[in-house]
């Protein structure tokens, strides 16, 4: 990103500033409590940093800095301190997309949709050309972007941060109907990326929209079972660090778990082919 150089800096009159043009949309989480300390920072010791401003045909726009107008502006400041200079629409967008990730004022889906802005709707660049300018990998920047597809019910669960990135991404690739219900299983039951990923290659059973009740229920009862079998894999698995003496007693009870486990599987598969 370009250093601030060639700059005039003095006071604009604050009627003269819009918001910009083409805004990173954010919603700061803790947005009244950051703005009252704000405006209690400035009130007690000024504005320590320039607002950035580029000229239009008429009046200016805020390139970085927009929460220090507002609070400025709520103090019932005339003039701000500001950083003039010409930028593109491009450029602008750029550096305010830069400064909210380094404030992290944005969630994983206000960032994707930020990014989904600049690559597909704008048209200013590619993946590589966006990551480039904001000092993140390509592979960073695409998966942000693929947590656009899944479903609103999931992508508000990572707003909201039920679900990590690394949870979220897997559901990119699992079955259309099966990400929901499968996102409430990751937040019920802990599940790691392993267990994700285990039940993601066994599932064989999706959801449809037409789907009655009765078979919701019994589908999900099949999820349930297999979210079980994952866990008991990993117990397994651990049981091998266990003194000789008693593994083969416990790997003996947990793999009759397991058989017992798959039997149920397959009785809710072979009930939902029944009631269908």
């Amino acid at each position: 990103m370009e250093i601030y150089d060639n700059s005039i800096i003095e006071p604009i009159e604050i009627r003269m500033i819009r918001p910009a043009k083409y805004a990173v949309r954010y919603t700061d989480k803790k947005n009244s409590i950051d703005a009252d300390n704000l405006k209690t920072s400035i009130r007690q010791h000024g504005l320590l940093q320039p607002i950035v401003i580029r000229p239009l045909e008429q009046g200016f726009e805020i390139v970085a800095g927009h929460r220090r107008f507002i609070a400025c502006k709520s103090l019932r400041w005339r003039f701000i301190p500001c950083k003039i200079r010409e930028f593109s629409d491009k450029q602008a967008y750029e550096i305010q997309l830069t400064e909210n990730i380094q404030r992290k004022s944005m969630d994983p889906i206000e960032e994707a949709e930020a990014y989904h802005r600049y690559v597909v709707d704008f048209g200013w660049g590619g993946v590589g050309d966006l990551a480039s300018k904001i000092g993140k990998s390509e592979e960073y920047v695409s998966h942000r972007m693929q947590l656009l597809r899944l479903p609103e019910e999931v992508k508000e669960k990572i707003t909201t941060n039920h679900l990590s990135i690394s949870q979220a991404l897997e559901l990119t690739t699992a079955g259309e109907s099966l990400q929901t219900k499968l996102a409430d299983e990751i937040i019920s039951n802990k599940l790691t990326i392993k267990q994700i990923r285990k039940i993601k290659s066994t599932n064989q059973e999706p959801v449809t929209k037409n789907d009655s009740k009765h078979i919701q229920i019994a589908k999900k009862s099949t999820l349930a079972l297999k979210v079980t079998l994952s866990r008991l894999d990993d117990l397994i698995e651990d049981a091998h660090n266990v003194t000789p003496k008693q593994r083969v007693e416990l790997i003996k009870m947990l793999m009759d778990l397991r058989r017992q486990t798959h039997a149920m599987i397959d009785e809710t598969i072979h009930y939902q082919k029944k009631i269908k």
